[in-house]
């Protein structure tokens, strides 16, 4: 257990930071995969936007690697070509 008081408000931080990264990635994965449940190519076109900046802001503050966020954009964006 910390003892120092720095020690324990970093602790605070980090599961403040941990639960708010965890809320964005789960949101950001329930957007993916209302997209991928779509099968109206005007509707998944007009979603597509705001995920691909959710999964930039994501990959920008390094909570997804920037790797994992090209190529759920480059997958996202081939399915609705194919719609």
């Amino acid at each position: 257990m910390a003892h120092h008081h720095s020690a324990k408000k970093k602790i605070r931080q980090d599961e403040v930071r941990r639960l708010r990264n965890r809320y964005y990635a789960v949101t950001m994965r329930n957007a993916v995969r209302k997209i991928r449940a779509t099968k109206e190519k005007e509707e998944a076109e007009k979603a597509l936007p705001g995920v691909v900046k959710m999964i930039d802001k994501l990959a920008k503050r390094n909570i997804i690697h920037q790797n994992k966020a090209a190529n759920l954009k480059s997958k996202l964006q081939k399915l609705v070509n194919k719609l």
